[in-house]
């Protein structure tokens, strides 16, 4: 049977994270993961023109210090979210300019929420949806500009969250301005390279460890340890760190079975509904007519566009579609799908958007390893399901961004679940001086 110290199941970003700082403390690990690539919800492609594409996570916050540093670590350059120029609203097919009602009616039911969010958890909050507190929000386009705003920020249909959840969510990431916001805010800077590109650089720093194709399909709690086992055989671990997202992890058998608690955690959230695309052109265009490549269109097939190009290269427009819009160019052909994103983008920016270099696109609801985008989120009435997220169960640890107190759901709470799930492994190796040996062979305890 094959032997590890420590398992670690998932190669995103909390897999890579919580194996690379375990070898640092000298621990044997092995990372089991069922995709053929690494980075989980971060995924790099290359375009037409030679440039990163992220197709999955990209925007890296001001506060983001964990992701800023291996970036820096790996030799990577931050670069701000571009952002000169003008954004656009649109109703209709029409630009309403700054809508001052429209937005005036938006600002202060978000100011509400925000408020909201500092008070103490009260329990009518999480039977209450996001689509149910909109519809209370008087004026039609107001309610459809915060429906845009909170389901792109969600990546959900917003009668599946709770106002509770949603402010939880807000708590985690230090508030609704910066929720929300570029400068100062979580969506302040761009990665050269891209953000699966990091991916790439520490999983290729761990090397052979590293094992893609290769599913855990049940994992057996023991007396001294835990059996993985896989399709292409079981190992035995006297630790493990499971990273999949909560409702993903539901497909791994366990015997003795999961406590109530973790149950919860993996039957009572769900992943987003998100799908991403973008288009690449010879130069950001746009911006001759004065344009950012920001774009809330409220009655569109496509709500949101942003600039995310390379600051010293070719224009990426990039667009996310949530819920129930994503669903309908879901049933789309893939040409007719191509032709429905960017007609919407020429209505807005002409009809140079039809020709780009290279086109990208990913459903992340489609991907059966990771179920969809950004993070699982509660379902109403089940907002304590990922209060005792990260609580091992007895040698099984958890890590994932889902069970980082703050920056739950960026890339910045799933580097930090990773180390601190390393850190709890660590110690609790320490602590076990009588299982010193994995298969005859010292098992590290520096750190």
């Amino acid at each position: 049977m094959e032997e590890a110290t420590v398992v670690i199941v998932g190669a995103g970003f909390a897999g890579l994270t919580a194996a690379r700082a375990l070898r640092s403390r000298g621990v044997d690990v092995l990372v089991l993961e069922s995709a053929d690539r690494v980075g989980g919800r971060a995924f790099t492609v290359r375009s037409g023109a030679g440039t990163p594409v992220d197709l999955g996570g990209q925007w890296i916050g001001h506060d983001h210090t964990r992701v800023t540093a291996l970036a820096t670590e790996f030799g990577m350059r931050l670069f701000p979210t571009p952002a000169q120029g003008t954004p656009l609203l649109v109703d209709g097919g029409r630009k309403v300019g700054s809508a001052p009602l429209t937005t005036l009616s938006a600002g202060l039911a978000l100011l509400r929420l925000e408020m909201l969010s500092r008070l103490p958890f009260r329990a009518k909050t999480d039977r209450v949806t996001v689509a149910d507190w909109i519809a209370r929000i008087p004026g039609r386009r107001a309610r459809r500009l915060l429906d845009v705003i909170l389901s792109e920020a969600l990546a959900c249909d917003l009668d599946r969250v709770s106002v509770g959840a949603l402010g939880t969510g807000l708590r985690s990431a230090g508030g609704l301005r910066v929720m929300l916001g570029t400068a100062g805010g979580a969506q302040e800077s761009l990665l050269s390279g891209g953000v699966g590109g990091l991916a790439d650089a520490l999983a290729a720093e761990l090397g052979p460890v590293v094992h893609l194709s290769r599913p855990v399909t049940a994992m057996t709690r023991t007396a001294d340890g835990v059996r993985v086992d896989t399709p292409s055989g079981p190992v035995r671990a006297l630790r493990a760190i499971v990273t999949a997202p909560p409702p993903i992890a539901a497909a791994i058998g366990h015997e003795p079975p999961l406590p109530a608690q973790r149950l919860l955690a993996q039957t009572s959230t769900s992943m987003g509904t998100i799908y991403k695309a973008i288009a690449v052109y010879d130069t950001p265009f746009w911006r001759e007519d004065g344009y950012s490549g920001e774009v809330l269109d409220l009655s569109g097939p496509v709500p949101a566009a942003f600039d995310a190009s390379p600051d010293d290269g070719p224009g990426h427009l990039c667009v996310l579609v949530p819920g129930r819009s994503a669903r309908a160019l879901d049933r789309l052909s893939a040409d007719d799908r191509r032709n429905t994103v960017l007609g919407s983008l020429a209505h807005h920016f002409g009809r140079r958007t039809m020709n780009p270099l290279s086109w990208h696109e990913k459903s992340w609801h489609h991907d059966p390893h990771v179920g969809g985008g950004y993070s699982a989120i509660p379902m109403p009435g089940a907002l304590h399901a990922l209060t005792h997220a990260a609580r091992p169960t007895g040698p099984i640890h958890w890590a994932g961004t889902e069970t980082a107190p703050r920056w739950t759901g960026y890339l910045e709470g799933a580097v930090r679940s990773g180390e601190r799930a390393a850190g709890e492994v660590a110690a609790a190796l320490r602590a076990e001086p009588e299982q010193t040996e994995v298969a005859g062979r010292p098992r590290p305890l520096r750190g």
